[in-house]
């Protein structure tokens, strides 16, 4: 307990950060062959065209659903099967010629950039359908049916076109994260249903010369076989899919993935070194997961990639380093990874034996504030250095329940994991806010504080919820978490806000 958000700390941190990208610090340079996607430094990007593709594995919830209570054995087959799927379609890259950009539980973003050149857009595009049918292949057959582990049934979303490559993350976590449409645009057609396929954007149907389909159904007309069979001829990969399922079974064999075995972690999760964690050595507590979307992030890209694509690298440096210290540095969370423009973080309060449970969601709902008052407060300092940011806004949803962190893969190329029913969910309670709103997960609701219900209301949704607003709340109501976070001096307060049910909250704390 004890958690809190200061003002005079935040701006302290976000002067720090933009000093980082500040005047001509900042290079854009053009993406050759030669350059490598690592550790790219905080002042650098990279423009690149590529195809983008995201591989979506759309029965994962068959696992975490295999049990009527959510238990160890879900959660153990949930991470065996990511692993064999991971370990598969990370073999079918290399061999292809493509690069990961991330692995956020069932979902793969890779991009292809050869062949290079600016009139290589249809060759790009054959090569990622090509990738994408092999990958649905391979998936088919590496179940495993003595450990009650499916096969994959697979969604692939394909775009194409111009983006900004930028680091992902800080030190140890760093990875590529594009900025710009296309990997939007193929995430959304990976995500726009249940049923499996390929689906390709209108933008690069284009490209490879097949008609255009009526705006909005890209994302529910799959490539027929006829227009698979003729990428795949062009693309020529030379990748036999039962030479890769072989391999796979042969690395299968050399290198078995260790069972999976759970300790609880001691909070403050931010002690969490992810670095250590591995099959035998993963985490399972009862936590709070939390995502944090900027919202409208995809329209500023849009706006500034070919005349101030600067602005942009100092934009998101400046935003996602400070939401990144909200959760970690204020409340003793742990960021799990970036995901674009959206940061995945857990919570726990409580002891190395259990989580407690009530004190979790106050201090979640705490960080919520403490997330969109950092967010405004690096928003003005943007605006102070003439940078248009006006129409960004932050969508937060959290949930409460299981959660379990491992890495999976091989040794030299792990990634980090996280699942878990909250994990998934508070993905949907963030989807369903504005860049306004905060919201908190039925679960969570269920099992919080009378303060924090009042909170967000019936509803379960909470408009402009600063820090200030939540701390006063949650206090007056006798929250004993904002109890312990109210002995924070509190520098400058908001105007006292509507609650989602529509009644004047108290007013602010004037210390």
């Amino acid at each position: 307990m004890g958690h809190s958000w200061k003002q005079d700390r935040s701006d302290k941190r976000i002067a720090t950060r933009y000093a980082e990208v500040e005047g001509d610090k900042v290079k854009v340079v053009e993406y050759k062959r030669e350059m490598s996607l690592d550790n790219i430094p905080v002042w650098k990007a990279y423009r690149m065209d590529a195809a983008h593709l995201y591989i979506d594995i759309i029965n994962i919830s068959e696992l975490l659903g295999s049990t009527a209570a959510e238990g160890e054995t879900c959660h153990k087959r949930t991470l065996r099967f990511l692993n064999q799927h991971y370990r598969a379609v990370h073999r079918i890259l290399n061999d292809a010629g493509a690069i990961r950009v991330d692995f956020h539980n069932q979902r793969l973003h890779a991009v292809v950039p050869q062949p290079y050149g600016e009139d290589s857009g249809s060759d790009r595009v054959a090569r990622a359908v090509a990738i994408a049918k092999l990958s649905i292949d391979v998936l088919a057959e590496t179940g495993d049916d003595d450990e009650h582990i499916p096969n994959a049934k697979v969604r692939v979303g394909i775009d194409c076109g111009p983006a900004l490559v930028v680091n992902n993350g800080r030190r140890s976590s760093r990875e590529p994260l594009f900025l710009g449409s296309p990997a939007n645009r193929a995430a959304h057609c990976a995500g726009g249903g249940t049923a499996e396929g390929i689906y390709l954007t209108n933008n690069a149907r284009a490209a490879m010369g097949f008609p255009a389909v009526a705006e909005g159904k890209d994302k529910v007309t799959a490539l027929t076989q006829a227009q698979i069979d003729k990428c795949i001829e062009e693309a020529d990969l030379g990748i036999s899919k039962d030479k890769i399922v072989q391999a796979w079974r042969d690395e299968q064999k050399d290198h078995p993935i260790g069972a999976f075995d759970f300790v609880h972690p001691t909070p403050p999760l931010s002690d969490l070194d992810f670095e250590v964690l591995n099959a035998s050595n993963s985490k399972r507590f009862e936590g709070v997961s939390v995502y944090a979307d900027i919202d409208g992030f995809t329209a500023f890209v849009d706006k500034h990639l070919d005349d101030n694509p600067e602005d942009l690298v100092r934009t998101l440096h400046v935003l996602r380093s400070e939401l990144d210290a909200v959760v970690q540095a204020d409340f003793g969370g742990r960021r799990v990874r970036f995901i674009g423009d959206c940061l995945h973080g857990v919570l726990a309060e409580g002891t190395s034996q259990a989580t407690d449970i009530e004190d979790t969601i106050s201090t979640a709902t705490l960080c919520a504030g403490g997330l969109r008052s950092g967010f405004e407060r690096a928003m003005t300092h943007l605006q102070g250095k003439s940078i248009d940011v006006d129409n960004l806004g932050l969508a937060i949803g959290f949930e409460l329940g299981p959660i379990s962190l491992t890495r999976l893969g091989m040794k030299g190329g792990k990634v980090r994991c996280s699942t878990g029913r909250a994990i998934y969910r508070s993905e949907e309670e963030q989807k369903r806010c504005n860049g306004t709103q905060s919201a908190i997960g039925a679960d969570a609701y269920g099992s919080a504080s009378l303060a924090v219900k009042e909170v967000f209301g019936a509803i379960r949704l909470a408009e402009s919820l600063s820090y200030n607003a939540a701390v006063d709340q949650l206090n007056n109501a006798g929250d004993r978490v904002a109890k312990a976070a109210y002995t924070e001096a509190m520098q400058v307060h908001a105007p006292a806000i509507v609650s989602s049910l529509g009644d004047p909250l108290r007013p602010h704390f004037r210390g």
